[in-house]
């Protein structure tokens, strides 16, 4: 059984980690030691950069 591929690259993760103020749990114990709400604000903030970008690129067109 394959492992399913991530939709955000590892870099935008840790970008997202940073900006949202976990960077240094991450960086220190692992992906696994993020509380369930800071996951969570993580998928949210990256689906409103991602609707953000959609609205940018609908303006130009």
């Amino acid at each position: 059984m394959s492992r399913r591929r991530g939709i955000m690259s590892e870099g935008f993760k840790y970008e997202l980690a940073k900006d949202l103020g976990f960077y240094e749990t991450v960086k220190e114990e692992g992906w696994g030691a993020i509380r369930s709400r800071d996951a969570g604000n993580m998928v949210k903030r990256a689906i409103e950069l991602a609707e953000m970008q959609l609205a940018q690129q609908n303006n130009k067109g």
